[in-house]
């Protein structure tokens, strides 16, 4: 083979192994492994929470648009996209921007009459970023039907107003792909079981899961593959990954991996409204669960009773060792000629020696990590600190190692 027929077999060979964002709709979008996010914030906090996300090898963000903050400025809002997109796929990131939201859907979008007004914002939003490298697809409306419209609507109007929904759905299907007929669309459904309407005019099947129970999970996957077959077309979970809804990151992922999925964790960061329930990074980098971080880069917690090895934190004797280095500095060294008492910077020591025992065991809940206490302490003065509690907390912590290291 000649240098150049040499050269042009690694470039065939490069392009079948990796998907071009430019070859649009791909039949497969299973490399996916996306967050969903915002693009409110400023370009310096942009670049670190991409970071961040760059980090575990995510590759797309999610990002909803907003037609009524289009129409205050719309200039500086396509401007804001643009950067947006461009910034993202300069750090190696597609964007899949959301036109519409049926989370608080207003009725009005679905009256003919608010057609010239969501003509004119998804023409003025599509026209201004359907040429962008980063531009991943175009997700339509998120979750359609899950607002209070539908979901209060009495028996006898239920009917009528999904149909209504639905249209509004398949009509900006249409209008999108129209102004934009290289670039994939898609609908992110709360539930798979809502795919079917508009199944013959998307590119790319979209759902979400926050259901409770693998089997669960595993069902929403049933009916989505279904679908996927019967109008041959791919698919990926756009949203899933929920603390209060008993939809851990590490089951749902290892669940994705399994369907061979392509996926939007909701979200990247603890932060905001959903702060306290949804998010892989603080913003200062630190996370909060470190079995999500695993997952999101394919290793997840082993829950095989007949495999596991429980950790034993006093094979070497450092259980026992800690236990009397407690004793010891809980002993206040008073007399009669004199009233020292040990230092909180020496309780404090032997309670972080407990602390690090039981949280690399995993025998302690990891939602106030001991250890986050012990740092909150040894951040104040010593003559600031509450010594009563210290010494109170040490003990506990003695207690429990005690406990689950069978030392009676």
């Amino acid at each position: 083979m000649t240098a150049r027929g040499t050269l042009l077999a690694g470039i065939a060979a490069t392009v079948a192994a990796c998907p071009l964002w430019a070859a649009k709709p791909l039949k497969d979008y299973s490399f996916i492994r996306g967050v969903n996010y915002g693009m409110n914030a400023d370009q310096a906090t942009l670049e670190r929470d991409l970071g961040y996300a760059r980090r575990l090898n995510l590759n797309s963000t999610r990002i909803w648009l907003n037609y009524q903050a289009y129409e205050k400025d719309p200039q500086a809002y396509l401007a804001r996209l643009r950067n947006y997109i461009r910034t993202s796929h300069r750090l190696g990131f597609s964007t899949m921007p959301i036109l519409f939201n049926g989370n608080g859907l207003d009725p009005d979008m679905l009256k003919p009459a608010f057609h010239p007004r969501g003509d004119a914002y998804v023409k003025a939003v599509v026209d201004a970023v359907k040429d962008e490298p980063g531009l991943l697809m175009w997700d339509i409306m998120n979750e359609p039907f899950t607002n209070s419209y539908w979901e209060k609507a009495a028996p006898d109007e239920k009917g009528t107003r999904e149909s209504e929904i639905t249209g509004f759905v398949r009509y900006y299907l249409s209008h999108a792909k129209k102004l934009d007929p290289v670039n994939a669309v898609t609908v992110g459904y709360t539930f798979s079981k809502e795919l079917e309407p508009t199944a013959d005019l998307v590119d790319v099947l979209s759902f979400h899961d926050y259901t409770e129970l693998r089997s669960t999970i595993e069902e929403a996957y049933r009916v989505a593959e279904d679908v996927s077959r019967k109008f041959g077309k791919p698919m990926m979970n756009t949203e899933t990954g929920c603390i209060a809804r008993a939809n851990p990151y590490d089951v749902v992922l290892e669940i994705a991996e399994k369907h061979k999925t392509g996926w939007y964790l909701f979200n990247l960061m603890i932060q905001g409204y959903w702060d306290e329930i949804h998010g892989l990074f603080y913003p200062d980098g630190t996370i909060r669960d470190p079995a999500a971080i695993a997952a999101v880069m394919g290793f997840y917690r082993n829950r095989d009773l007949t495999t596991i090895l429980k950790p034993a934190p006093n094979r070497e004797g450092h259980a026992e060792r800690t236990l009397k280095a407690i004793e010891e500095a809980l002993k206040d060294n008073t007399g009669s000629f004199t009233h020292s008492k040990t230092s909180t910077d020496t309780i404090l020591d032997a309670a972080e020696r407990a602390a690090n025992l039981l949280e690399s065991a995993e025998m302690v809940p990891m939602y106030a990590p001991p250890s986050a206490q012990i740092r909150f302490w040894r951040e104040q003065p010593p003559d600031k600190r509450d010594r009563d509690a210290i010494r109170a907390f040490a003990y506990d912590l003695g207690l429990l190692l005690k406990k689950y290291c069978l030392l009676y």
